[in-house]
């Protein structure tokens, strides 16, 4: 019986210990996880976390260039705006899922809404332009979209708004990110800029 006394404190320390150091391993691995992936940008409305992932250059290059630019960035139109509880909450879903896909080297070549993103892109342009859609004048014009056209969206004639026509990773040859209007640095991923030293060596 003294003997189980002896044994059995040290078998409950020792677990302790274990448990201390896994909890801290884990904690540090998600710390560094979330300080290379620049978490805390995802909290703001700068534009530019968006192209924390390489695979989104293309799309921010064409909003870069677009008129919408002046006037929206990126969460005023792919995050619902219906109370703040929910637009972080579809922010992370969203991010999560695109986290997921993008670190599994899963992301297509053109990239598309999900149908619960499309709904909320659509109740934003809505949002947006709603003095356009409900003056008198366009009255006939409104009611024949509604008849005819309930399953159409904005982008089904509005296209190039306001991504430009070419899609896709390989619609431009080198992806840089143009100079924000409120930076001088360009955004030049890691493994974009390793490859275009290596030409340049090659070159000489």
């Amino acid at each position: 019986m003294s003997l189980f006394k002896n044994i059995f404190p040290k078998k409950k320390s020792r677990w302790r210990t274990i448990a201390t150091v896994s909890i801290a391993s884990l904690l540090g691995l998600g710390a560094f996880i979330a300080y290379e992936a620049h978490v805390t940008s995802y909290l703001s409305d700068d534009p530019q976390a968006c192209v924390n992932c390489h695979v989104m250059t293309p799309v921010y290059n064409s909003w870069m260039h677009s008129s919408h630019r002046e006037w929206a960035t990126c969460n005023d139109c792919h995050v619902p705006h219906d109370n703040v509880f929910n637009q972080y909450y579809f922010k992370a879903k969203d991010g999560l899922y695109h986290a997921s896909i993008f670190t599994l080297r899963a992301e297509p070549d053109v990239i598309f809404m999900r149908e619960e993103s499309e709904k909320v892109v659509q109740n934003n342009c809505i949002r947006c332009h709603v003095q356009q859609i409900t003056q008198a004048k366009y009255e006939d014009w409104i009611e024949s979209h509604k008849s005819d056209r309930l399953d159409r969206t904005c982008w089904s004639c509005h296209r190039t708004v306001p991504h430009g026509r070419l899609h896709g990773l390989t619609t431009v040859k080198y992806n840089i990110a143009p100079v924000p209007t409120n930076q001088t640095e360009v955004v030049i991923p890691e493994w974009l800029e390793k490859e275009i030293d290596e030409s340049k060596t090659a070159a000489k």
